[in-house]
């Protein structure tokens, strides 16, 4: 197939990497891309938030499948275009893309699918943050209600901060107040074709800058799959795939297919498991970045298969993905100064050392090349994967190629899958 990979990201690496892998001939296209990317597919000229330009693209270069990597052309509308004349495209419309451009429109899709979530008020002045903020009390969660790039939300004891962070938001729309919900964090991503959904393997993500979870919140600094100590409270994973399954991804789809938006894509559900059960912290639209990064490598069922599958309806004709038994643990390089004010455009060295090592990929999160040099053009720049028949080897082995790495001022954590490793 030819397939376009529209994005610019770690996330959209891990996607094209795990094409590639597939040995099947795909010719692979991505728009904009970045450095690692252009290692791996053609990159094109084609702006991925025009919907028509897109389009035109496609049809004219025979284009088979566009997959949407990151939020922002989703919410712009690009899948619809393409869905309107006749390209198939693995990516919600806009409508449905609102479960992760509105945080108040997810929190009434799932009220109204009766799917189990935290209490939450949809504030617009300062006095409406207040008084739920007093309601619910600390520790306080105040979340942008559109997109935000991973840092929309706060979590914190201080009350005055959550104010501050409420009043940084409100000048552009509303922001929730949710109730604080206390447990271990999963991610998992389920494939639908607006009818049928096939899970994908739970991941851990860690959004802290820093160890211990201390530090702002970021777009993720590590994750690792599977989660072996899922077994401990559901009696094995699969149990526990279905029962978000069962009780949060398709009471989710079908709501939004009685409204009319079939939700056609990667539903990525953001949970906490809490002393009364699973809850639901967040849906987003598309495949969750650094999450990806450890869960494609795993996928033994090829991608193509079933992101096509999704994109034509026929979902229902694949049986559930199948994983390998070995784990991935992905720690993230990041810019002096992220995710506050990145220091950009300082070369990076030591790459091909780090993918030299047994286990060891890398995904490209924000690199360009310049003169014969590789530059950090954001502030989460790699992602080193390291894989392993056990946690402790793909732990070490990530940790490895991070060693061999060298961008001024970089900070990494330390900590990443070293609980689940011990």
């Amino acid at each position: 197939m030819k397939i376009l990979v529209l994005g610019s990201g770690a996330r959209e690496h891990a996607i094209i990497l795990a094409l590639k892998s597939e040995d099947a001939g795909h010719e692979l296209l991505a728009a904009p891309g970045n450095a690692g990317i252009a290692r791996d597919a053609q990159i094109v000229d084609v702006d991925m938030l025009d919907g028509a330009a897109v389009t035109s693209f496609a049809n004219e270069n025979g284009v088979n499948l566009v997959v949407v990597g990151p939020e922002a052309p989703l919410v712009a509308g690009v899948a619809d275009v393409l869905r309107e004349h006749g390209i198939p495209v693995f990516g919600p419309g806009r409508a449905a893309a609102a479960l992760e451009g509105s945080k108040a429109f997810a929190k009434r899709i799932m009220e109204d699918a009766d799917v189990p979530t935290g209490r939450a008020v949809h504030a617009r002045t300062l006095e409406e943050v207040a008084g739920a903020l007093d309601a619910y009390g600390a520790p306080h969660v105040v979340k942008a209600d559109g997109l935000a790039a991973g840092k929309g939300v706060i979590v914190t004891s201080d009350r005055q901060a959550a104010l501050d962070h409420a009043a940084q938001y409100l000048p552009t729309g509303p922001v929730l107040v949710e109730e604080f919900l206390s447990g271990p964090e999963v991610s998992l991503f389920f494939l639908s074709d607006g009818d049928t959904v096939r899970a994908l393997s739970p991941a851990q993500d860690f959004k802290r800058a820093l160890d211990g979870d201390e530090g702002p919140n970021t777009g993720g600094m590590g994750a690792y799959s599977p989660l072996p100590w899922l077994a401990e409270r559901f009696g094995d994973e699969a149990a526990f795939v279905q029962q978000v399954t069962d009780e949060v991804a398709l009471p989710v789809i079908r709501r939004l297919d009685e409204e009319g938006t079939p939700f056609i894509g990667l539903l990525y559900a953001g949970l906490i498991l809490t002393d009364a059960g699973v809850r639901v912290i967040e849906f987003n639209a598309r495949f969750g970045d650094p999450e990806t990064q450890v869960v494609l490598p795993r996928l033994v069922t090829p991608l193509s298969r079933l992101l096509l599958a999704a994109a034509t309806g026929t979902l229902e004709d694949e049986p559930a993905p199948q994983f390998s038994d070995d784990v991935a643990v992905t720690v993230v390089v990041a810019s002096e100064g992220y995710p506050e004010a990145p220091l950009t455009g300082r070369p990076i060295t030591g790459l091909d050392a780090a993918e030299a090592i047994e286990g060891v990929h890398i995904a490209h999160a924000a690199t360009k090349a310049s003169d014969g040099a590789l530059l950090a053009t954001g502030g989460r720049v790699l992602n080193v994967v390291g894989r392993g028949s056990d946690f402790r080897t793909a732990r070490e082995r990530a940790y490895r190629g991070i060693a061999e790495i060298s961008l001024e001022g970089a900070h990494h954590r330390s900590d990443i899958a070293a609980h689940v490793a011990e």
